[in-house]
């Protein structure tokens, strides 16, 4: 090659070099160009006429709460329990109607899977009761035989002694009837309670026969619905509050000695729902 030729290809590298345009300036996208073109502030109503006040100079972007939306979109606790419900009833079904061992196996390792799930849940669930006692039930009602005896017999002293004061204001009203048997095997576990409490007791013979544990009873004559005490059946036992004069219905029916100490006890000394 000349030398002419030489300094012809130089002088075209040199050209391309000074007028090839630097990468930093090269024209951006159209879809970039319009973007920039709506985020910037008309010059004449903004800068000009100074009426940013009354419209956007800048069209504002939409706000976009990605938490919100993720929230609303994520599927719920109960839908996810109904899902896997679904699920399992759906593999089972499919291992009985086509009981491959695929199928089977499928079945079993899911029921697995929720089975050691409802573990973890049981195994949490007593942990934090051990280490809250606000939220552990028995501590107010023990379970194992140490703490449930010793829950007893406090239980049990405590009962003894409301209702050996009892007396000072509640009375019993004892319904019974010559030919009911039932009274005949229930009055001497009454008498046997009222007489260690020193509780009094009226009986009310509903057929106008006698009663050997109670001679000195009566005869009803409109008592017990004046009293508002439900039905005919016998033995019936009600307390009396001498102070309200409300009736109290204990049980109808033969009750043990204990099963009558524990509804007195319960109805006179003990809010609803705080003994259970």
């Amino acid at each position: 090659m000349s030398i002419f030729g030489r300094t012809s290809v130089l002088a075209a590298i040199f050209s391309a070099t000074i007028w090839a345009p630097p990468i930093f300036a090269q024209e951006a996208p159209a879809t970039q160009r319009d973007a920039i073109e709506q985020d910037r502030p008309d010059d004449f109503y903004c800068g000009e006429r100074r009426l940013g006040q009354w419209f956007y100079c800048a069209k504002p972007k939409p706000a976009e709460d990605a938490a919100r939306n993720a929230q609303a979109n994520e599927e719920s606790a109960t839908d996810r329990i109904a899902a896997i419900t679904r699920q399992l009833d759906e593999l089972k079904a499919k291992a009985i109607l086509d009981p491959t061992e695929a199928n089977v196996i499928n079945y079993v390792r899911f029921q697995r899977e929720q089975l050691d799930r409802a573990s973890t849940f049981s195994d949490t669930w007593q942990r934090a009761l051990w280490q809250n006692p606000d939220l552990d039930y028995t501590l107010q009602r023990p379970v194992s035989t140490v703490g449930k005896r010793l829950w007893l017999d406090n239980r049990q002293a405590d009962r003894d002694a409301v209702l050996t004061s009892l007396g000072q204001r509640y009375g019993l009203f004892y319904f019974y009837a010559q030919s009911c048997g039932a009274c005949e095997v229930f009055a001497p576990i009454l008498r046997s309670v009222t007489d260690s409490h020193r509780l009094t007791v009226m009986a009310v013979s509903m057929d106008g026969g006698p009663n050997r544990e109670f001679p000195n009873y009566v005869v009803d004559s409109g008592q017990r619905a004046r009293m508002g005490v439900p039905g005919n059946e016998t033995p019936a036992l009600v307390l009396f509050d001498t102070q309200t004069r409300r009736t109290i219905p204990v049980g109808y029916g033969v009750l043990s000695a204990d099963e009558i100490m524990d509804r007195i006890f319960m109805l006179t000394n003990t809010k609803v729902g705080s003994d259970y």
